[in-house]
C-alpha cells in the first residue's frame, strides 16, 4: 500500500494509480493528492501499453458522447412556444403561397437541419435546400436560397462548364459535358406507398417558389439533378 506501507494492497486507483490496501487509505489518499479516483478517459496510452480495456474505455467514451450529444438536440428549448410559435408561422406563410410545408417533431435529422426562414421585410422564402446527383453519387446542402431564385440559376455553380467551381465540376463532369437541355430535376412526391414512388418533373426556367407551389413539402426541398440519356428508376408522374 503506497499509503499507509504497512499492508498488502488490494486496489489500485483508476486516475493515480497509486495502489491501497482499504478504503481508508483510498479516502486518504484521495485526500492528500486530490484525486478523485475517477479514470482519465483522454489520458494519453502508448501504443504498447494499450489493451482490450483501453479499447472498449474509448468506445464506451464515444458512446457517452453521442448520447450527450442527442440530449442536447433534444433539449426542452426546442420545445419551447417560441419554436412552436415560429414553425407554425413558416407552415401559415407556405400555405398562403399554396405549399403545402409539414414539419417533423424534435429529434428528427430534417427537423435538426431545416434552415429554412421567411422574411417578412421582403416577403420572401429562405430556403434549406438539398441537391442531389445520383449518377455521381454526390450531395450539397444549400442554405438561405432566395425563393425567387430559378432553378438553373441555383444549379450554375454544380453543373455549368464555365461557371461551376473546379472541383464540383470535376467531381460531376458527367453533367457538366452533357448538353444542357438532357438534364432534368425531379422531386419526390411525398404520402405515396413505398411501391409507388413518383417524382415531379420541375421547370428550370421558373423561380424556386413557383415550382414548389402546389407541393407537399416535408421541411425542406430536395432535388433530385439527373440525366434523360442514362437510365434511372425514377418514374416522373404521368409516365
Amino acid at each position: 500500500c503506497e499509503t499507509c506501507s504497512k499492508e498488502e494492497a488490494k486496489y489500485r486507483c483508476p486516475r493515480c494509480m497509486k495502489y491501497s490496501c482499504s478504503l481508508l487509505c483510498v479516502k486518504k489518499h484521495k485526500l492528500a493528492l486530490s484525486c478523485n479516483g475517477v479514470r482519465d478517459k483522454t489520458a494519453f496510452v502508448s501504443v504498447n501499453e494499450f489493451t482490450d480495456l483501453n479499447l472498449l474505455s474509448d468506445y464506451r467514451f464515444l458512446e457517452d458522447v453521442g448520447r450527450t450529444a442527442d440530449a442536447a438536440a433534444r433539449h426542452r428549448t426546442r420545445h419551447s412556444p417560441t419554436t412552436k410559435r415560429l414553425l407554425s408561422s413558416l407552415r401559415n406563410k407556405a400555405q398562403k403561397c399554396n405549399i403545402d410545408l409539414r414539419t417533423l417533431p424534435v429529434g428528427f435529422t430534417k427537423r435538426r437541419e431545416n434552415s429554412t426562414t421567411f422574411n417578412s421585410t421582403e416577403k420572401k422564402f429562405y430556403w434549406h435546400l438539398k441537391l442531389v446527383f445520383p449518377h455521381c453519387h454526390a450531395e450539397y446542402t444549400l442554405k438561405r436560397v432566395p425563393d425567387d431564385k430559378t432553378l438553373a440559376d441555383i444549379l450554375k455553380p454544380y453543373i455549368d462548364p464555365v461557371e461551376s467551381d473546379p472541383v464540383v465540376c470535376q467531381r460531376l463532369k458527367i453533367y457538366t459535358t452533357s448538353p444542357q437541355s438532357d438534364v432534368q430535376i425531379l422531386m419526390k412526391i411525398e404520402n405515396r406507398r413505398q411501391n409507388s414512388v413518383r417524382y415531379n418533373e420541375l421547370d428550370a426556367s421558373r423561380s424556386l417558389l413557383d415550382n414548389l407551389k402546389g407541393k407537399v413539402i416535408i421541411e425542406y426541398p430536395t432535388l433530385f439533378v439527373v440525366l434523360k440519356t442514362l437510365k434511372n428508376d425514377m418514374v416522373v408522374l404521368g409516365q
